[in-house]
Order: structure tokens, then sequence, then C-alpha cells
């Protein structure tokens, strides 16, 4: 794992030299200053230094360098002690040496104190986040091994993962630092060798890796054991990615009816007429036509939501990763509705899972985002490409993914709860002509979701008893729901997909992907579950 060099201390700029005269005075400290300047007794001498500090160095240094030091002047002679205790320009090996924190011989490191009162952060050891045995049997969190049985659980894991013992950056901040850095920087052409030779552990160009990003990729890869993760800037650009990269120039594609729009269209448009790749389309619970595909032509990679989108049809994703790999096809499974808090792809046999982290994983509609999650192999491929073709996450949005993580499982749990008692709800209403949730009785696959889902998410959809018209007065009616594009975030949306997402296509192309007039998505936020029925069952007095 990279790991950049970062500066020791945040310390203003100073310079400190011995008195001119070549003789330097020595005097003799008492024994309090001596002990805290050098760490042994008071007989302990120092040079007598002069130093010069920027007149605004007293008003720069932190309050916790004023906490852990009685006195300001004690504060600044040990800073300036120990900057001086570091290479000169006639000793050292470059005259503007670049600390190097990874086995640094070029600046000492700093007595704890003086650590403490600079705010130091420093490049903690390389910590393997690669999934391993807890102590319940199930994979832990990676780093040390007996926190494997403490972070058990996926609450704690999207909290800890990457952070407090697992720092990629060591730091005493509680949250993750943004690193809003395009590159990185080496001290000498040694180094950037050493880098380039794996050697030396950093980071090189923005587009390579970020710090930030990192502590959100370990995250994820602990919820959802997978031994890497690569983050990207959308959820789009990862199946743009996926595809390109692991499907190659006369490949084939088995894909489902019911999936999200752009990627069909992807596929249609771009990868099958530009790039000779064929594809399949089959009902996503028809394993037989999934079967015949295999069999009759050389397939790569069968591709398909679960549950998907707008239908929550559900993929058996056992039985078709057993049947996909007797034939050597991979299997990538988008489990943007599920969530891993919902269900482990990868455990099931998928051999990648990717998000919108856009939706429940970010859960707060206010940043985009997309993840692939996978074994260390076929995410080296995908991120070979991702490297040469850009569509990098922000290290901004990186750390407001990180923040969303942490509350994923209260959230997923809250709408895993409205969105099943509002759809056995709707249900019953006489004014709701069908439903769609895998969590009802009535669904097609619920049995395939009962099975390897724990939770049937936050997402119902549902078909109006009237008309386009009718549908609209339903959607107009609503008060607390925005009408809005996206699912998944702590506010709750309507959206009607005839006209969202389809208004473009004639009605009979509409009906050729299954898209009626009358058919709502509604995406439950975490509003109270009695406020949510109120304003729904009101809404539906105008249809």
């Amino acid at each position: 794992m990279a790991v950049p060099s970062i500066s020791a201390a945040r310390l203003p700029p100073f310079e400190c030299r011995s008195e001119p005269s070549g003789n330097p005075r020595h005097e003799k400290p008492n024994r309090t200053r001596a002990a805290f300047l050098s760490g042994g007794g008071g007989g302990n001498r120092m040079p007598s230094l002069i130093f010069r500090f920027p007149p605004n160095f007293v008003r720069q240094l932190s309050t916790k360098a004023r906490r852990n030091c009685s006195n300001i002047g004690v504060a600044q002679i040990v800073a300036a002690s120990w900057a001086n205790n570091g290479p000169s320009p006639a000793t050292g090996p470059s005259s503007n040496p670049k600390p190097n924190l990874i086995n640094s011989s070029v600046v000492p490191p700093p007595p704890p104190a003086v650590a403490a009162a600079a705010d130091a952060v420093v490049v903690a050891p390389s910590v393997d986040l690669v999934a391993e045995e807890g102590g319940d049997g199930n994979p832990g969190v990676g780093g040390p091994s007996h926190l494997a049985g403490i972070f058990s659980s996926d609450a704690t894991r999207a909290i800890h993962v990457g952070e407090k013992y697992q720092r990629i950056v060591k730091t005493d901040s509680i949250t993750t630092p943004i690193y809003n850095t395009s590159a990185y920087w080496f001290k000498d052409t040694a180094e950037l060798i050493d880098f380039k030779e794996g050697r030396h552990k950093s980071f090189e160009y923005g587009r390579y890796g970020n710090p930030t990003t990192e502590v959100l990729e370990a995250k994820m890869s602990a919820l959802e054991r997978a031994e890497s993760t690569l983050f990207m800037a959308s959820g789009m650009c990862a199946t743009v990615n996926i595809l390109h990269s692991l499907v190659p120039a006369g490949g084939h594609i088995v894909t489902t009816t019911d999936c999200y729009r752009k990627t069909r269209m992807f596929i249609q448009d771009w990868l099958v007429p530009k790039m000779g790749i064929t594809a399949t389309i089959i009902d996503p619970a028809d394993i037989d036509s999934l079967k015949s595909a295999l069999d009759q032509n050389n397939v790569s990679l069968f591709f398909t939501e679960s549950p998907t989108n707008p239908y929550l049809r559900c993929v058996d994703i056992e039985a078709v990763s057993e049947l996909c790999h007797s034939k050597g096809v991979l299997v990538c499974i988008d489990g943007t509705f599920a969530t891993p808090i919902n269900q482990k792809a990868l455990d099931l046999g998928a051999d990648l899972v990717m998000h919108s982290a856009t939706k429940f994983i970010e859960g707060h509609n206010d940043v985009l985002g997309g993840c692939i999650s996978g074994s260390e192999k076929l995410i080296s491929e995908v991120r070979r490409y991702h490297n040469i073709v850009g569509g990098v996450v922000h290290p901004n949005a990186a750390y407001m993914m990180i923040r969303g993580l942490k509350t994923l499982k209260l959230r997923v749990e809250k709408q895993n709860t409205t969105a099943l008692r509002m759809a056995r709800i709707l249900e019953e209403h006489p004014k709701i002509q069908r439903v769609y949730y895998p969590g009802l009785l009535s669904h097609p696959d619920h049995h395939i979701a009962k099975k390897q889902m724990s939770g049937f998410g936050g997402v119902v959809s549902f078909e109006i008893a009237g008309d386009l018209e009718a549908t609209r007065r339903f959607v107009d009616a609503t008060k607390i729901p925005y009408i809005a594009p996206s699912f998944g975030g702590v506010e709750s949306f309507v959206d009607p997909p005839v006209i969202m997402s389809y208004w473009d296509l004639s009605p009979a192309e509409r009906a050729k992907y299954g898209m009626k007039d009358n058919l709502v998505r509604f995406s439950f936020g975490i509003e109270e579950f009695d406020d949510l029925e109120t304003d729904i069952l009101q809404a539906l007095e105008a249809v």
C-alpha cells in the first residue's frame, strides 16, 4: 500500500545558528530545562544558540503547543533545538533536506513533547488492510490480528477500519485529514528510484492514489470482505472502467433486461458497435438462458444488478457464480440497491461487486462516487486502466464518503424497516395496482432475496391504479419527498421513471424496456415512518 512522505511537523520556518565568533559559549542550563531538551539528566549541556523566529511565530504556535509547554520560551527553544540537531548545510546530505519519515535518516524524530507541541503528522508503518479471519469465523478488518475479533461487525468496521489503529498517515486527529494535492514529491532521485523499484512507499500523482481515498477504500474492502477496493468519480465511471478493462475486443457480455438505463446504453451504443463486443440480455432469474448464452458464446463477463433498477429483481448470485465459473467467466454484481449491509456479493461467489457510492454509501445526496471491490488481481487490472483514463474521486468527496460510511448501518437498517412496512401497506391499498419489493412474498424473486439478503433495501417501486395523469397527481401531491433522480440518501425521493429517465423515448420504446406510465420509484430516507405514511396516504387521495 502506498504511503506518502509528509512534513514531520507543522512548525513555522525559523533560522538557528551558532554565535559568529566561531567559539560559541556554552552555558549550563538549569536541570529542568536540560532534562526537557535532552531527555537525560541535568548535567547535559547544549550550545548557546541565536534563534531567528518569524515575527508571528508565537501567534502561530498551536494551542496544543502552549498547553504542553509551561512557557512559550521553552517551546521555542525546544523547537529550534530539534531543528538544530538535524544536518547543517555543511554536514548534511542536502542543503535543503526533505524529511523522510519512513526510516528517516535526515531529520531525527522529535522528543514526544516536541511532537505533541507541533501537532506532528507522520507516516505510520505500512499496514496490510487485507481481511483476515476473525475470532467469530468471519473476515476481520486486517492489520493487527488481535483487532479482528473486536472489529467483527459492519458498524464497527465502517467506523474504525483505516483509522485509529490502521492509519496510513499517523495523526492524533480523530477524523481523516483531506489531502488536497495533485502530486507528491521526492527528496532526491535516489528516493524516486527506490519508489519506482518498490523499496520506498509513497504516492506519485493524484490520479494514482491519495491518502484520504485509501482510508475510504480500506473501509469498503472490510465491509465487502474484499482484498482490494478502487473508488472513482461516479458509479457509471466504475461500470465503464470494469467493462473496458475486463472485456477484450471481440468479447461477449451477458447482462439483464432490468437494469440502469445508462449501463444498457453504454453496452448497446458504445461497446457493441465500436469495440466489436457482443452481448446477450436475459431475464434476471432466467438460469436456463444464462446456460444457453454461456454455451453458445465466448463469454468474458456476466454483469448485472441485484436488486435491479427499477423493478428490484434479484439474481441468485451463488447459482450464477457457480455456473459462470465453470466456464471461466467473471461475475460482477452491481450491489448499489443492496449495499454491503444487506448483501455480501463476494461471499456469495461473485468476483467483483460495484456500487454507485452516490447512493446509500455516502447517503446524504451531496457527492458523487463509485467503487469496485474484489480480489487484488482483478482490481489491479481495473486500476491500471483507471490510472490511464482518470475519473478520480476528489479527496474532498472521499472524506465525505468516509463520513457517510460511518452511519451506513444505522441508515440502512432504518430504511429497510420503513420500506418493508410501507410496501406492505401499499400492497393492500385500493389505489395501488402492484408493488415491487423483494421483501414481499408477492415479489417474483422473494425466495432468492430471502436467501442472500439480510435486509431488502430502502427503495420500493409500485404502480398507481391509473394512467400517467393519475401518477403525476400522486407525485405532485406528496409533501416530504423530493421529485428527483437518485436514491439512498437521508431525504426521501419520489421518481416517476417514465418521465425522469425515459421521457425521450416513444411509448412503444418505453414499453420495450418495461417502463409503464403508472410506475413510481420511492426511495425512503430516514424521516419518521408515521410522517412518511401520512404523506403517502394523503397523496394517494389525489389519484
